[in-house]
């Protein structure tokens, strides 16, 4: 059981501290849920307590995988599927592991196709849900402000864009 004060990630949410664990009656079930104050933004999530594993949250990574997380970021494109429908579940199939390594292919990978060919709307929808969820951890792991993790993001993507 994580506690408050703990910083932990929720898949296709991001990254925040625990500021409270509160029981709720929900179709006349007690459960408990995790108070998550997510990183940037003004967004609270409650995270039910019972199955928070199995959905996925974890704790926030280390410098060492950010430092992993960067390199996915500058290293060269993958090929993607050329079928827009194939290549959005793809990527949010990505998404939802909540590994910040498959979500900085998904950042990579559409940063760099939006310089060449501007993005369907859809695939802008899902490189800013990408992004939010790199800053929201970056935030936290290097006490950064989001604006410098965003520059920290497109700083990588460019550095050696193939």
């Amino acid at each position: 059981m994580f506690k408050i004060g703990e910083k932990i990630s929720y898949p296709m949410h991001g990254a925040g501290v625990i500021v409270g664990i509160e029981e709720q009656i929900i179709l006349d079930q007690k459960r408990s849920y995790y108070v998550l104050r997510i990183s940037h933004g003004d967004m609270k999530v409650m995270v039910p307590v019972a199955n928070s594993v199995e959905v996925g949250v974890r704790y926030i990574i280390d410098e060492s995988k950010l430092q992993a997380v960067l390199e996915v970021l500058s290293s060269e494109s993958t090929p993607m599927e050329g079928n827009w429908n194939k290549r959005s579940r793809e990527n949010m199939d990505k998404l939802k592991t909540g590994d910040l390594c498959l979500v900085a292919e998904v950042v990579r990978n559409l940063m760099r196709n939006d310089r060449k060919k501007k993005l369907s709307t859809g695939e802008k929808k899902i490189l800013g849900t990408a992004i939010g969820l790199l800053v929201s951890e970056m935030v936290l792991v290097r006490e950064m402000t989001a604006k410098e993790a965003q520059d920290l993001i497109e700083t990588s993507v460019f550095a050696e864009a193939s």
